[in-house]
């Protein structure tokens, strides 16, 4: 038993709500539940009750034993002195007001269905090889899949923008600036993300307006700044890149004491920080007012027309300084392109959108729906179990699923965990 189940039973109503008694053995009528409180505090607002022949409006609080509330030091705490009914699994003690009044009890067990803990104990506690629900998960209705997977999807969605949030407030709003920071950390990847942000947070997003369209200035730029330049190299590009740079760093007043070390460690050459700083140097050689373009853009065509960059003509042939390879023109892929869509771009126009009032809720779902959909582990074992993923939408929202439910066992909170205790 874990009080999260008893959340739910109150929350859902449970239980056989029209014979319900306290433990001092007054009628209680369950008039609303209340709002469940998301901080702390009682664990709902402002629920109604009628005990006995009167009303009662306030707070409920829920634990596995009365005793816990003495436990957890509720009886020093202010905030617990509205509570109008204390609700528990098992009633082991009296508990009391300030005012040495008795809050009434709720004591849940001689209420609860059989059947619904035994559903619970084998939806949380049984044998799983994925997730909990494995062996329910094929037989939820589409309609179900198509509630939970939209809410899912804005769930994760939603998460992103908070990132944005934090960009706009440093920039002070400069949508250009948060952008161009955004997309630093996405070229960057999990391995070089953050190293990626700390460049592009090491000097004002002024500076890549003042270099553009000069390509070969905005890489030195870049590569400067991450300490790719700092040693000496028997090459004429890096000694090219070294003199430019230099001539930046003192024009700009350039800093790089923040900036994190680059990792090439176990990265796919396509993967060199080199290679995407040199792509992320010729995009905004092409486009300095990206954010501009990103907002008039309306197909995912033009997403693709406006992203497809490629590397420098010396990364063309290397990887890596002196390192010469077959010559390729190392195009930013349209799988790469369709990561940058789903982690960065529509993330940035959904937040903005809203801080101008708009929705563009519709808009999103359809470029999503136009995207291929991810094909990583968590995504091949959904499909193991029958739950397909046709495109990015769906996959996003099964990745948020598995990461942000099933892994951390909150089926109680789950649309699918719903209908299995529910059978």
């Amino acid at each position: 038993m874990i009080e999260n189940f008893l959340h739910y039973v109150w929350l859902y109503k449970k239980i056989d709500i029209l014979h319900l008694q306290t433990t001092q053995l007054e009628p209680l009528e369950v008039i609303s539940v209340g709002f469940p409180n998301p901080n702390s505090g009682p664990d709902f607002f402002n629920g109604q009750l009628r005990i006995g022949e009167h009303i009662w409006i306030g707070n409920i609080e829920i634990h596995i034993k009365s005793s816990d509330w003495y436990i957890h030091n509720h009886q020093n705490d202010d905030a617990y002195d509205n509570v109008i009914l204390h609700v528990v699994y098992e009633h082991d003690v009296e508990i009391y007001r300030r005012d040495n009044s008795v809050i009434p009890t709720l004591e849940l067990q001689n209420y609860i269905n059989q059947d619904l803990l035994t559903s619970y104990e084998k939806l949380v506690k049984g044998d799983k090889r994925f997730i909990n629900c494995d062996f329910g998960i094929s037989a939820i209705s589409k309609f179900v899949w198509h509630e939970w997977i939209d809410k899912l999807y804005f769930e994760r969605l939603n998460e992103r923008c908070d990132f944005v949030a934090e960009l706009i407030n440093r920039t002070n709003g400069d949508w250009e600036a948060v952008l161009f920071m955004a997309l630093a950390k996405s070229f960057g990847s999990n391995v070089n993300g953050d190293a990626f942000l700390s460049i592009a947070k090491s000097f004002d997003f002024k500076v890549i307006q003042k270099l553009s369209p000069n390509a070969i200035e905005l890489e030195a730029l870049f590569f400067g700044q991450s300490g790719l330049l700092d040693t000496s190299i028997d090459d004429s590009y890096h000694k090219k890149l070294q003199v430019t740079y230099n001539i930046l760093k003192q024009k700009f007043q350039l800093d790089s004491a923040g900036v994190q070390k680059l990792k090439f460690f176990r990265l796919r050459p396509i993967n060199f920080p080199t290679i995407r700083l040199s792509q992320l140097a010729v995009l905004y050689a092409k486009e300095s007012r990206l954010f501009s373009k990103i907002i008039e853009t309306e197909t995912i065509r033009g997403y693709y027309d406006l992203l497809r960059v490629k590397v420098t003509k010396y990364w063309e042939s290397n990887y890596t300084f002196k390192n010469t390879a077959k010559s390729s023109t190392k195009l930013l892929t349209k799988p790469y392109i369709d990561l940058l869509l789903m982690n960065t771009i529509l993330p940035i126009k959904f937040y903005y959108a809203k801080e101008k009032g708009l929705d563009i809720s519709e808009h999103i779902v359809q470029l999503m729906s136009t995207i291929a959909s991810e094909t990583n582990s968590i995504i091949k074992n959904f499909e193991a179990l029958k739950v397909r993923s046709p495109n990015a939408f769906y996959s996003q929202a099964l990745i948020q699923l598995k990461t942000v439910y099933c892994d951390h066992n909150k089926c109680l909170k789950c649309s699918i965990g719903h209908v299995l205790l529910s059978k």
